[in-house]
């Protein structure tokens, strides 16, 4: 029996999570490198500092580029959701909950807040976390069927 036939893996939901991903961070992230000041704009977003926006853009363009790769080998590039879902968190919790409980988070960035919930939300289903973090994980999700040497 392979390591993937002894979890349950949400096939749908990797697909999901990854064209999610190629969507919505790669297109903003696009949209962002390419017009940075426009995207600001639309986004409601107060001007920002031009290289750190632009990493942050580069980064979720990036996300999405990865991410089109997770739709050929969903379980290979599970780590790439991982990455997405850890993320999210952290800055749910180490910037927008601070800035909420002084009062000072700005109502532009709510929509940003709904979409990166329903990332966490996608990214905890779809994630074989049982999988990823078997004993038999690291074999598995490199292709490699594991050998004992010893």
């Amino acid at each position: 029996m392979t390591a993937v036939n002894r979890y349950s893996i949400r096939w749908r939901w990797l697909r999901f999570m990854y064209v999610y991903t190629i969507v919505v961070a790669g297109l903003i992230g696009l949209a962002e490198v390419v017009a940075p000041v426009g995207m600001q704009s639309v986004l409601g977003m107060q001007e920002q500092d031009p290289v750190v926006f632009g990493l942050a853009a580069s980064v979720l363009l990036a996300m999405g580029l990865v991410a089109t790769l997770g739709l050929r080998a969903p379980l290979k590039y599970c780590p790439i959701l991982l990455v997405e879902l850890a993320y999210k968190v952290v800055w749910l919790c180490g910037v927008v909950l601070p800035l909420a409980l002084r009062g000072q988070f700005p109502a532009s960035s709510a929509f940003q807040v709904v979409i990166f919930v329903t990332f966490i939300i996608g990214d905890l289903i779809a994630i074989p976390f049982r999988y990823m973090f078997g004993r038999d994980a690291a074999p598995a999700v490199a292709g490699v069927d594991f050998v004992d040497y010893h």
